[in-house]
Order: C-alpha cells, then structure tokens, then sequence
C-alpha cells in the first residue's frame, strides 16, 4: 500500500519536472544567442566598420615612413660658377631612452656643439631640456662643422647618431648677398631669390616606406625618389660683382655713410651685372642676420634723385623739339619764380644767358625748370612713365616698389618746376640705371633682369636653365624683337644728343670726377637732403649723394648707378663723393672686359692746388615733402612702401625719402659695412703708352704661384676661391697699365 501511494506521488511529481527543464535549455539557449550576437556585432563593429582605422594603426606600427629631402637648385653667375650650392652636412639627434645619465651627455655634446655663443639651441641647458622632453627622438644639433662632427664621434655616446642633411653653401660669402638672400634650417629660402624662387628651387620631398617586425627590425622598404631644385642662372657676373663690393666697400670706408648701393647694367640688354649693397651680411651665418641688412635698397628704397633727374627733363626737351644742345637759354641770374615759389641755382652760381649744354654741365636748375615748362605736364609725365618710373621695373627681386609719381591732375602750381630738377617725385637706384641705359642704347627702354632669359617664373612655372656659360660680350646691338616691356622713348637723335651732353658733364662741369683713363664717360652728378622723421622736414645735415653715369659715350657698353646715404666727411655732394665711386667700378670693369680704350691713355693727374669741387643745390622746400607724403598714399595697397615690413630695429635714422617716414631707416645700417680693404683705391694709368705690361698666363697654377708670378710682373691679383687657377681676366697676353688687377678663379 505504501509502494502504491509512493509510486503515485512520484508520478504526480514527475509532470512539474519537465517544465523546468525546458526553461533551463532555453535559458541556456539564449545566453548562447545574446553572446553569438555579441560577438557577431563586436566583429562587426572591428572588422567592417573600424577596419580602415585598424589598417591604418597596423601600418603605423608596422611601418615607418621617412621624408627624403630633395637636393636645392643651384643659383649660378652667367659664368655658371656657383654662387649658391647645395652640399651634405652632419646633423646629429639623440633617442634619450637609451642614454642612462641625460646630464652628462648634454654637458659633452655641448662642449663639442656649441661653439657659436649666439646660438642658444646648442647650449648645454637646451641640450639637456631636450633629452628629458623626448622620449624617442631629440636633435642635439643640426648641419654641424666636420670638425663638431668629428668630436662626437669621438666621444662615442650610447644613444648618440648622426643623420647627413642638406645644407645650404655660398662659395664666395658676402657677394650679392641680397641678391641671392639665404635659407634657413627649415631648408626654405628667406630673402632675395632664394625667397622669390622658392618652388622652383626648393624641389619636391621624397617618401622613404620601411617595413619593421615586433622587434623593430627592418624587414624591407621601398622610396620615391625626391626631385631636385630647379637651377636658375642670373645675369650677375661675378668678377664684375667683386669689383662694384670692393668699390662700394672703399667708399665707405671713405665717407662713413649709413649705406650705399651700386648698380651696373648692360645698356643693350637690360641685364644687371652687379647689385652691391652695404652693409651686407654673410648667408652662411644667416643667424646673425637682421632684417635691416636683408633689405635691398636698390629696389625697396626710394629717395629724391635731385640733379640726376635732369636727365629725364634734358631728354625730353631735345625729344620734343623745343631745344637744342646749342640753343641759348637765359638762367636769370640763378633765379626763378614759379607761382610764387622761388627756384634758385647753388648760391655760387650765378648764371645769366648760356648753351643749354653748358646749363646741364653746371647743373643749373632755373635751366631745367624753364624746359620742363616748354615740354608741358602731359608731355613731361608721359616721359617719366616711359622712362620707369612710377612702374614696378618688374625685376625678379622681392621688395620691389614702384616710387613714387603722382599723376598730373594731382600736382601742385610748382609741382613741374619741382619734378623737373629731381624733387616731388621718389625713384630707386634700379630706375636711375635703367633710365641712363635708355639713354645709352639710342632711347629704347629695356626691363631690368637678373635672370637669364626663359627660366623659372614666380608663378610657379618652369624651364631648363641654361647648360652653358653665357660671359658678358659687349655688344652694339638691341634685341630683334625687343622682349617684352620693352618700348622707345626718345628718338635716337636725342639719345645721342644727351649722350654728348653728360660727356659734358664729366670733362667740363660738375662730374669731372668721374672722368676715366683711356675712356671716355659721361653722366650726371645729384645731391639731395634726406627727410628727418621727426619733424618731417628736409635735415640740414644728412644728403644722398649720387651719380649716374655711362661708358665709354660714343659706343656704351654699361651703364653705373651710385647712391651713398648720409656721407660724413668734409664733402657730402654727389661730385665728391659719387663720381669717385663711379670712376674706380667703371675703369676697372672695362679693363676687365676687354673693351678698347677710346681715348689716349694719359699720366695721372695731380693738382698743384686743390681745387674746390663744384656744387649742386639741395633745396628745402616743405611743400616737396607735402607732396611726396601724399604720393605714398596713393600708391597700391601690394607697394611694400605703402606696407613696410615690420622690423624692431627699425628706429630713429632719418629716412632717405618721404615715403619712408613711416618705417625709417634701420638703426642697423648706421653701421658701416664689415671690414673693408685699408688701402685706398688706385686707378690702373701708365706714363706712356710703352710702360705697358704684358699679363702672364696664370691658368693651372697654384694660389703661391700666382701671387709670385703676379708680383714679378707688377701687376696686382685678386684670388677667388682656392685650389689651381681655372680662369684669369684679362685674359694671357693682354697689354695692360702697371698696378692693374689681375681677377683669378681657382678651384680643386
């Protein structure tokens, strides 16, 4: 009985059981569905929606990727010797977690690194700070000398390596440093055309693509290569560079100046054959380079061109016909009125009726004034827009401004009268020359260049350079077709007229110092007063001397523009201290072209008194400036003179024209050049004709045997570069005067 009622309670047991089991299975069943889903959706999310994020983790730990520098185009002379290259230097970084004492380290490196004082980021406190910043990569410097190359090596450090970088060159140090400018660490170019050209040059990066294992071992790689800079060729010519720098440095030396300018162009081309500014700097040491000394005044400067301008008012006067070289002109004592302003002579001259030639050999003001009124304001402007001025020149040079030209219908009652004898009106050096070589080419205005033709453009665009040497030849021809920009100005009768006329000016009036030895020259000397910033008057005792001259008349080859600011000495007018200037760079690069002398080489000249040089007037007149402040405010937004660049050091030197009253003249350039040569500049003259010498050949010799050689045949040599004589000008064989200077190149 009790087995029945057990056996019957178990089956009423048994039926609940089974609900249970079930629900248990599903439960289990859809734990195992919600962590399927889970996975499923987790992979999802990684393997489709982040894959390309994994990916791209993955390849970052797997590989490394490195930026191949590209080698930076050349920037050559026409001679093809380079004035800019690009070599391979040392650099050397640190990864710090592999040094054990960073302290120690940093004091060592230093010792071998830091040999500039005013470089702070080799110091051993930079050093150190670096090595405890960085845990995987630290530089300790960068384009390091062999000789702080060699003792790291030696000090053998853990951790320490060195990596070869490019490293940017200038062969000749300080020649056409404006020109070229200089490129910082970053390998991008600050300043000139190194700045302008900074695509071209530069080149394109390469990619270096290393595969590595868990151990960071390198299991592979692959690289695109970098492509190379574009080379440009300028149109500067290297000997002829040095020539214009030494001169300018002797002028300095002479007169103490804030700073100065010279250019010399090639009268049939446009061509600049040398651009030399002082004070410059040295590109290889660009640390210690100021924007004051990057400036380029030849093309960024403007300043009131005084009596050189007369050229401009002369040429028009003979181009329209309303006179004659030989025509009588009544200069009313030194005196004239014009609107109620008087315009004076210098207070010496005194001048009543007069060729108009002999007028421009004097300088004579009331001269220039009365023919600008017979060419009329139209006219006149119209001339001085064909010269250049008031134009950008277009020159591939940064920094380069128009100057300033108001517009007719913005003049003043007097403002001709001003505007014909070089006042109201700004103009820079590079205007100056390019106006003298319309002149000296029969009056056909040619753009100025330092480019040789179809190379690289700012724009981006680029061409090959040439492959082959293009040396300066002096040529008696103009382009056929003129290149662009190019246009006539005055006729060729005028432009041979003028040319007879500032021969005047050198043999008989206020240039005679410029006169040259076995060449004849001609041009026109200029005084102006320079702007103080304070008072925004003309100073009573700071000048801009200049000249602007051609050589030799009848057949020119170059055309000279000097410019000294602020001379200091017992004379500041351009005939004292311009002229000279012109006379040294111009004989000696003729001599070094080889060009025939076209009059009798004569014995130097000496005075048994000295004689007073002449003088030129330099007006102060506060409406000038008036009108000249207000012309800056006319100019385009894009004319750097509208928005000099920023610079601290840019203080309290008086300004060289109105325009640059709101940012003056460096303090910097009050500093003379860096040191030039102590003896004083000699003239290459001969007693006769039979005194003579004959110049050795010098080519293949070693620098020793040079200076022996030289020394033996009286003859004086200035040695470019070093190693073995490659070239020599004059060339071997030419007849030349004793004490003349023999340019060398050499190389190894």
């Amino acid at each position: 009985m009790q087995a029945t009622v057990r056996a019957s309670r178990n089956r009423s047991i048994l039926p609940r059981a089974v609900p249970l089991r079930v629900a248990r299975f599903w439960l289990i069943c859809l734990f195992f569905f919600a962590w399927s889903l889970a996975i499923t959706g987790r992979l999802f999310w990684l393997q489709i929606v982040r894959h390309q994020e994994f990916v791209e983790r993955a390849e970052k730990q797997q590989q490394r990727t490195f930026e191949v520098a590209p080698r930076r185009g050349v920037l050559y002379d026409r001679n093809l010797h380079e004035l800019a290259m690009t070599v391979q230097a040392d650099s050397i970084y640190a990864v710090p977690t592999e040094i054990d004492d960073k302290k120690a380290a940093a004091r060592a490196l230093a010792q071998a690194v830091h040999t500039d004082p005013e470089d702070g980021q080799t110091s051993e406190d930079q050093i150190a700070n670096r090595l405890a910043k960085n845990n995987g990569f630290a530089w300790i410097a960068r384009r390091v000398t062999p000789e702080a190359s060699a003792m790291v090596k030696a000090l053998n450090l853990k951790g320490i390596y060195f990596q070869k970088e490019f490293e940017r060159s200038y062969p000749d140090n300080q020649i056409a440093a404006q020109v070229l400018g200089y490129v910082g660490v970053d390998d991008t170019g600050l300043g000139g055309l190194e700045q302008k050209f900074e695509p071209q040059l530069h080149g394109v990066s390469g990619r270096m693509f290393t595969a590595m294992d868990a151990r960071r071992r390198v299991l592979g790689s692959t690289e695109r290569e970098p492509e190379p800079g574009q080379s440009l060729v300028l149109t500067i010519d290297e000997n002829i560079q040095f020539l214009a720098e030494r001169a300018l440095d002797h002028a300095m030396q002479r007169t103490k100046a804030d700073n100065g300018t010279v250019v010399i162009q090639d009268v049939h081309t446009g061509q600049i054959l040398a651009l030399a500014i002082r004070p410059t700097f040295n590109p290889n040491q660009f640390r210690r380079t100021t924007p004051a000394l990057l400036r380029n005044h030849a093309v960024s400067d403007v300043y009131e061109p005084g009596s050189t301008f007369k050229l401009v008012t002369y040429s028009a006067a003979l181009d329209q016909h309303v006179t004659n070289p030989d025509d009588m002109i009544d200069c009313q004592g030194g005196k004239i009125t014009l609107a109620g302003r008087v315009i004076h002579d210098d207070k010496s001259d005194h001048f009543g009726v007069v060729t108009v030639h002999y007028a421009l050999e004097h300088s004579s003001d009331v001269a220039a004034v009365k023919l600008a009124l017979k060419v009329g304001p139209d006219n006149f402007y119209k001339y001085m827009r064909d010269f250049g001025f008031g134009i950008k020149p277009g020159v591939e040079l940064p920094g380069e401004t128009r100057g300033l030209l108001r517009p007719v219908n913005k003049w003043g009652s007097s403002s001709i009268g001003s505007i014909a004898i070089g006042q109201e009106v700004g103009v820079t050096p590079l205007q100056l020359v390019s106006m003298v070589s319309t002149i000296a080419n029969g009056g056909v205005y040619l753009p100025p260049h330092v480019l040789m033709p179809a190379q690289a453009q700012p724009n981006g665009q680029k061409s090959a350079a040439p492959s082959t040497p293009s040396p300066f030849r002096p040529g008696e021809e103009l382009p056929n077709p003129l290149p662009a920009g190019a246009h006539r100005v005055i006729s060729t009768m005028a432009a041979a007229q003028m040319r007879k006329m500032m021969e005047g000016v050198v043999l008989y009036g206020t240039g005679k110092e410029a006169q040259l030895n076995g060449y004849s020259s001609g041009g026109k000397t200029g005084t102006a007063q320079e702007i103080d910033p304070a008072t925004h008057r003309y100073s009573k005792t700071m000048h801009i001397a200049s000249f602007a001259g051609i050589a030799p008349v009848n057949n020119p080859v170059i055309s000279v523009a000097v410019i000294i600011d602020n001379p200091k000495g017992a004379s500041y007018y351009g005939t004292a201290v311009s002229a000279p200037v012109f006379a040294e760079v111009t004989q000696q690069v003729l001599e070094y072209l080889g060009v025939p002398h076209d009059i009798e080489v004569s014995a130097p000249h000496t005075s048994s008194k000295a004689e007073a040089p002449p003088q030129e007037d330099d007006h102060d007149d506060a409406s000038n400036i008036d009108a000249l402040y207000a012309a800056v405010n006319d100019l385009p937004s894009d004319d750097p003179l509208r928005n000099p660049p920023p610079a601290a050091e840019e203080t309290s030197t008086p300004a060289k024209a109105p325009s640059e009253a709101p940012a003056t003249t460096p303090a910097a350039l009050s500093q003379t050049a860096q040191a030039a040569p102590s003896q004083q500049p000699t003239r290459a003259v001969v007693m006769n004709a039979d005194k003579q010498l004959k110049v050795p050949s010098l080519v293949g010799l070693p620098v020793r045997k040079v200076i022996e050689e030289a020394a033996a045949s009286g003859l004086e040599v200035q040695i470019i570069g070093s190693g073995t004589v490659r070239e020599q000008a004059p060339a071997a064989g030419a007849m030349v005067n004793p004490g003349t200077r023999i340019v060398v190149r050499c190389s190894r």
